[in-house]
């Protein structure tokens, strides 16, 4: 993979799977990049193409038809699903963890037993299949508590409830209705960690492993972090709450001890790692969950800082030596806003047009290289016609000198792009803005 003229491919549709492709294709390195199924704006991004594969057979015809040196994963489902294994057993490179490591973030109970074997800090928990025992225990802990389907939910499958009967609610709609399938066929309650939160994603080799650029994501739909928790609602980087003192423990405590026990289980981690941390007043951090990918929409606002060759960072972990890579960043803060459909994250509605996206140069960039636009949920119509095809739809991403400036940049954009029934929210970097220095 040294060579120049590189053909990378990488799997998703998303916002996530836009901002990787879109960094990937501006290493010199690179000749193309293939993103299947891809997105409008991915198909409008220079040197991409969408390719129409959606599936594990699809994804490995794709990668040998156009001889891709290199594939990417941006989403979870195809590393649970065991797409790794696949693309491994056919002699094909790819980045992303096995079937058996994306366990990690396929079952939350293989997760917090992993942890608790290891003495990795998370919050105490209890993992039930049968509601009348998990009412009972919820009874018995009190409220606030933390209700979570136990597969993959779209990051829609937690609850913190405030209340007791917010908790008995969230029983019922998994293990009761079934709302959510077999992913919350079992649930993990766990106590309530008082903090922030932040998200910790690392690049790792199955040794070690390289920090990215921290950030922090809002789950909740509206202001002031109320309402339903969604797949995000929008993030920056850096996370002033992971000073050098946390990050420091961060590695220590929690990402170098489950590279390491992965490797002694006879799973060793290669790709993204992303640790969702609370941390408390005192500075300690907790795994609140392990992603076996990058966040979405937290990818956003790190592709837009990341000066250095992303490529040439995977390469690094596919070749055992991620531990002697450094990575480059913009000093300036990235804020990404997520504009979501009308329903969302219940009932997206889609189909609606959307306007006062920019036509020239690209749907991707704005005004100048501060302000980036990611698709997500969009779709083309025959008539050339943008329209909504999911629930978080755009990532308007901007860069500026502080969180109060990304901020200003973001929404000032976001408030020109209009479809009917939008939602966003109006306090992204919330917390940044309102500690002192931190703005």
């Amino acid at each position: 993979m040294k060579h120049l003229g590189l053909t990378v491919m990488v799997v998703g549709s998303g916002g996530r799977e836009h901002a990787l492709a879109w960094k990937l294709a501006q290493s010199p390195r690179v000749q193309r990049v293939f993103v299947a199924p891809g997105n409008p704006g991915t198909a409008a991004t220079e040197k991409c193409r969408n390719l129409p594969a959606n599936d594990i057979p699809s994804w490995i015809d794709a990668a040998k038809r156009h001889h891709v040196d290199l594939t990417v994963v941006g989403p979870e489902a195809p590393l649970a699903a065991g797409i790794v294994d696949a693309f491994q057993a056919e002699g094909l490179t790819i980045f992303g963890p096995t079937q058996a490591a994306a366990q990690l973030e396929a079952s939350k109970e293989f997760a917090k037993a992993f942890m608790a074997r290891h003495g990795i800090p998370t919050a105490p928990y209890a993992t039930f299949s049968d509601p009348d025992e998990a009412h009972a225990y919820v009874d018995a802990q009190g409220a606030p508590i933390v209700i979570k389907a136990d597969g993959l939910a779209a990051g829609k499958g937690v609850v913190v409830a405030q209340t007791l009967d917010e908790a008995h609610a969230a029983i019922d709609k998994m293990l009761v209705s079934r709302e959510m399938g077999e992913a919350g066929a079992r649930v993990v309650i766990e106590a309530f960690l008082e903090g922030e939160e932040a998200s910790f994603i690392v690049i790792a080799d199955g040794k070690e492993a390289l920090a990215l650029a921290t950030s922090q994501d809002h789950k909740r739909l509206l202001d002031g972090d109320q309402g339903p928790n969604t797949g995000g609602m929008g993030a920056y980087s850096p996370a002033p709450v992971v000073t050098p003192e946390v990050h420091a423990r961060v590695m220590r405590e929690i990402i170098r001890p489950t590279l390491a026990a992965m490797a002694e289980e006879g799973t060793p981690y290669v790709g993204f790692l992303y640790a969702g941390l609370m941390i408390a007043p005192n500075g300690a951090p907790f795994v609140v969950e392990f992603n076996c990918r990058m966040g979405d929409p937290e990818t956003q606002p790190i592709m837009a800082r990341l000066k250095s060759d992303l490529v040439d960072l995977i390469e690094a972990a596919l070749e055992g030596r991620i531990g002697d890579a450094t990575a480059e960043w913009d000093r300036r803060v990235a804020l990404a806003v997520v504009l979501a459909a009308q329903g969302y994250p219940n009932a997206p509605k889609k189909g609606d047009p959307i306007m006062g996206l920019p036509k020239e140069p690209t749907p991707l960039a704005i005004n100048d290289d501060s302000v980036l636009i990611f698709h997500a949920g969009t779709a083309q119509r025959d008539d050339g016609t943008l329209v909504t095809a999911g629930g978080r739809v755009l990532a308007v991403t901007a860069l500026g000198d502080s969180v109060a400036a990304a901020q200003q940049r973001a929404y000032a954009v976001a408030e020109q792009i209009r479809f009917p029934g939008k939602q966003m929210r109006r306090d992204i970097g919330h917390r940044a803005i309102a500690k002192p220095g931190r703005s």
